[in-house]
Order: C-alpha cells, then sequence, then structure tokens
C-alpha cells in the first residue's frame, strides 16, 4: 500500500537505485515480540513490496538488540490450544516463505522461537556478530509451531537441531 502507515513496522527503499525494500520489525518495547497486529502489518508489507515493480529484493530486519524475541507471549499464554487451532492462530506466518522475490534476513541480537523461524523463512541471512539464535519453547512445555523443526534441521542438521530444540540453547552467528 502506498504511503501506508504501519504501528509495528518501519518501511523504506533503499540502495543506490531505491530498488531495495527494507521492512524493519518496530517493536522495541517487547524486543519485536511477534504480535497478531505485527504479522498482519508484515504481510500487508510484503505484499505490497511483491507487487511493486520497483522492488527487486527485500530485507527484513530488527534492532541491535532483537530480531524478534519469539511470538507474543502474553498474547497467547491464555489461549488454550482448541483456541489456537480453531481461529488460524499461525495462519499467515509463512507469506515470507512464499514471496516470489528473494527475501534477506539482517539479524542481530536475538532471533528466538518465532523470530527465529521468521529469519529462517528468509532466503539468504545475514547474521551480525550478536546474533544468537534459538528454539526456546520447550522451556515454556511446547515446540516451535511454524516449521521451526523442519526448517531448522535442514539449516544447521538433524543433530544440532535436536539439541536447540530439546535444550532451549542458542547458538551464535
Amino acid at each position: 500500500r502506498a504511503g501506508a502507515t504501519f504501528q509495528y513496522l518501519l518501511l523504506q527503499k533503499t540502495g543506490a537505485q531505491k530498488n531495495v525494500g527494507l521492512i524493519q520489525l518496530n517493536r522495541p518495547q517487547a524486543l519485536n515480540a511477534l504480535c497478531e497486529g505485527l504479522m498482519m502489518e508484515l504481510r500487508q508489507a510484503l505484499e505490497a513490496m511483491e507487487s511493486d515493480p520497483e522492488v527487486g529484493a527485500i530485507v527484513l530486519t530488527g534492532s541491535q538488540k532483537a530480531f524478534a524475541a519469539g511470538a507474543d507471549i502474553k498474547e497467547m499464554q491464555n489461549k488454550t490450544f482448541q483456541e489456537c487451532y480453531n481461529s488460524g492462530f499461525l495462519a499467515g506466518w509463512d507469506k515470507v516463505s512464499i514471496v516470489r522475490k528473494p527475501i534477506i534476513a539482517a539479524v542481530n541480537g536475538y532471533a528466538l522461537g518465532g523470530g527465529c523461524e521468521l529469519a529462517m523463512m528468509c532466503d539468504i541471512i545475514y547474521a551480525g556478530e550478536k546474533a544468537q539464535f534459538g528454539q526456546p519453547e520447550i522451556l515454556l512445555g511446547t515446540i516451535p509451531g511454524a516449521g521451526g523443526t523442519q526448517r531448522l534441521t535442514r539449516a544447521v542438521g538433524k543433530s544440532l537441531a535436536m539439541e536447540m530444540v530439546l535444550t532451549g540453547d542458542r547458538i551464535s552467528a
């Protein structure tokens, strides 16, 4: 949407020819936790950039402290499995993985849980020196829910993926 304003995202076109779409997650008070509103805006921004003939590639980033520290637990904590399942709670989270233009995740700081899964949906991940990747859902008594178990195994191999998912341990860049 041309000229759209977003509550949880900062958008711009950058690069020498202004042909790189830059999407910055902008929810600093919650370490860019992925709430429903942020994910809805992300889908809208991706659709706009995908349909923009001037945009050749998209960069998705967060802040120096957090790419995205996971799904918004406060938003999820009182929902039962049935409520999440019936409402399509994670519906649309895979939008990043189906955009036809290349998407690069520029990660520094925390990329945990859903944030790690979001980065793995991108075509390329550039990780800064302070990047920390992890799937800590096990520490809350659950497992990655947006394809993280499959993508992590492909990205780091079965052994390290099992260790990360079953212990909640993080890895650095």
